[in-house]
């Protein structure tokens, strides 16, 4: 259907948005399936004190990338197809994700050191598996996330030979001069912290950008499927409006007789 230009260009902005958050979604969904169902990580969710942490993080990980991948499928349904009801359902899903978001934002701000604790006790254990399993590929991509993250290296700096694979830094150098990873975790939230409320007020600003255009694509689509208005008019409103079929009314004349009707008005 034709849409308009602020319609169009919502439309192009909802399909970019959300490829790209069906990516990201299916990026973090991935790993926490692998992490979750992997035949070197399964036993770790048999819940005890030390791996609980390595439990929270993964079932986070599989909730957060299903619901991106869900607001993400029905973003780029109704934007293609241009459904109103799915354009709704996708501004709902988002307005609710950018609610945690910014209640996420302010929690990590407020509680940073709890937060920071937690990610801590979350990379030790996926450390701790990482040297105790031989160099796990599941394990290896969560090592890498949080090191480019945090720019940091292990849980010992220049100690680590175990894990430089999955280091940033490429150098002997850079190595050497590389953080622990609790030790930089911890910094990050405790300096860092209002950095850290921005990157989730941001975050909830694009997720706000992206219900606004969904908003205008709706509207660009009702206005399309509605059309122009039209002025039903007969064609006696046409000829001479509120005139008698017969019969004489002041300040109108009476229609003419047609000759074939005078005709046979006269045939005996």
């Amino acid at each position: 259907m034709a849409l308009d230009g602020c319609g169009q260009m919502c439309k192009c902005i909802l399909i970019l948005f959300n490829i790209a958050f069906g990516l990201l979604g299916s990026a973090l969904l991935a790993l926490g399936l692998f992490l979750r169902f992997s035949s070197q990580t399964r036993g770790l969710f048999d819940i005890n004190l030390n791996t609980q942490a390595f439990v929270i993080g993964v079932i986070v990980l599989i909730l957060v990338g299903a619901f991106l991948l869900l607001i993400a499928i029905f973003g780029d349904y109704g934007a293609c197809s241009e459904n109103r009801s799915a354009l709704a359902v996708f501004g709902g899903l988002l307005g609710f994700l950018g609610g945690i978001v910014i209640c996420a934002g302010v929690l990590a701000f407020t509680n940073s050191d709890e937060v920071a604790e937690s990610l801590s006790d979350f990379y030790g254990s996926v450390y701790l598996q990482y040297v105790n399993k031989g160099g796990d590929p599941t394990m290896e991509v969560t090592l890498k996330i949080f090191h480019n993250c945090f720019q940091c290296c292990g849980v010992g700096g220049v100690i680590e030979p175990f894990v430089r694979s999955t280091c940033t830094e490429s150098g002997i150098i850079d190595f050497l001069k590389s953080q622990p990873c609790p030790t930089a975790i911890a910094s990050t939230f405790q300096s860092k912290a209002p950095l850290v409320l921005g990157i989730f007020l941001g975050t909830a600003a694009l997720m706000l950008l992206a219900i606004v255009c969904s908003v205008v694509l709706r509207s660009a689509i009702g206005r399309s499927l509605s059309g122009p208005p039209y002025l039903l008019m007969s064609s006696a409103s046409v000829l001479s409006p509120a005139v008698p079929l017969s019969g004489h009314v002041q300040g109108y004349a009476p229609y003419p007789a047609y000759p074939a009707a005078e005709a046979l008005a006269d045939d005996p």
